[in-house]
């Protein structure tokens, strides 16, 4: 016997009360299969969560949609910082610029700074902007190849799209918030609902039961075994009506 299937995710929550609530305004509520408590208590609710679902789902598509652009924002200023300092090292190397020369932008040995994470390149292209800064100052030649002004055009570049992308994931995170609030109400409206509607069809048989239930957006599965039963005796009924 099949058994019934409470909804598992937020779509199929919004689906089971869509059906509930257009059921409650096509008709009278002493037609209903559900009670008037529970018609008044979803739609004081429905109207919270579909918003909700949707201020989500639009978060989360918008903080996708500029991930791409903001992986080569980052991408791209990793990779100017990381020139940078390579020049400025084989500068030291070649004996153009004495080893000294490494505290003013925060590090004192060969070893470059990390650069792997976003985090690190915020910090660094702060330090290496600021230090060349403070280096050409103190006398020191401009390097080239790529200049500290490149550099800094594609740091503020990733500086902007970070703190964009950052307000992106608030946002997401608190519509996911959010969203996870509201679902224990959903489920338990829904269960509610679900729970008189087969107790209103109590009386009738499992299948009419079943299928007039189905209409209030109840969902039955049969388990594994059953669907091959189930599978075998319409083979068996066919070949026998044929």
């Amino acid at each position: 016997m099949p058994y019934r299937r409470l909804p598992n995710t937020d779509q199929a929550r919004l689906r089971a009360l869509q059906t509930a609530i257009t059921l409650g305004q096509k008709r009278d509520p002493e037609e209903l299969a559900f009670s008037t408590k529970s018609l008044s208590r979803l739609r004081s609710f429905y109207t919270n969560f579909e918003t909700t679902l949707i201020h989500h789902k639009l978060a989360r598509t918008q903080q996708e949609k500029s991930s791409n652009a903001y992986l080569e924002t980052v991408k791209k200023s990793r990779i100017y910082l990381s020139h940078f300092i390579q020049v400025l090292n084989f500068a030291i190397q070649r004996g153009d610029m004495k080893a000294s020369v490494r505290e003013f932008y925060g590090f004192n040995d060969k070893k470059s700074p990390s650069l792997i994470m976003d985090s690190e390149v915020l910090e660094w292209g702060k330090k290496i902007i600021e230090g060349d800064h403070k280096r050409v100052t103190h006398g020191g030649n401009p390097l080239y190849n790529p200049s500290i002004a490149m550099v800094k055009v594609k740091f503020d570049q990733f500086v902007d799209a970070y703190h964009f992308q950052k307000t992106l994931q608030s946002n997401t995170a608190r519509w996911t918030v959010k969203v996870a609030e509201l679902r224990n109400e959903a489920d338990e409206i829904i269960l509610d609902i679900w729970n008189e509607v087969e107790e209103h069809f109590s009386e009738l048989s499992d299948d009419y039961k079943r299928e007039k239930a189905t209409e209030y957006g109840l969902t039955y599965v049969y388990r594994p075994m059953e669907r091959i039963k189930n599978s075998q005796s319409k083979i068996n009924n066919e070949a026998y009506h044929n």
